[in-house]
């Protein structure tokens, strides 16, 4: 008895679904990606190409282990911070377009060139912020 198959089997399998289920993977999560919102604070900081052509009266420094120095009148003394604030009134006075000139080690907590600039804003004196370029 000789009996024959009708219908034979195909082994081969179609690949065509399973590309486009990738592209359409691919595009869902391409479009996705650009709805997601990233959790930062835009900031629009001022710029400027010169520098301030202003000259400091007298300059506070702090170093990295929190010591202070006030310049006055090309004599620098080493201060506690409670003494900045009357170095600072007796080496300028009440003069208006009075500058002071703040360096600060970069390794400073940014709170305490705060409450510097705190001092020079309750005297209403300008501040510069002086910082050294990188490598130095």
């Amino acid at each position: 008895m000789a009996l024959k198959r009708r219908n034979k089997v195909d082994a081969s399998f179609s690949m065509s679904s399973m590309t486009d289920i990738v592209f359409l993977l691919l595009i869902f999560f391409m479009v996705t990606s650009t709805l997601i919102a990233p959790n930062a604070l835009k900031l629009l900081l001022p710029q400027s190409n010169n520098q301030t052509a202003a000259k400091p009266m007298t300059t506070v420094s702090i170093t990295a282990d929190l010591k202070y120095f006030v310049n006055t009148g090309g004599e620098v003394e080493r201060v506690a911070f409670h003494e900045i604030e009357p170095a600072l009134q007796l080496a300028i006075g009440d003069n208006p377009e009075a500058y002071v000139s703040l360096h600060a080690d970069k390794s400073v907590p940014i709170e305490q060139v705060v409450k510097v600039m705190n001092i020079a804003k309750r005297n209403k004196y300008k501040m510069i912020l002086a910082t050294a370029p990188e490598g130095r």
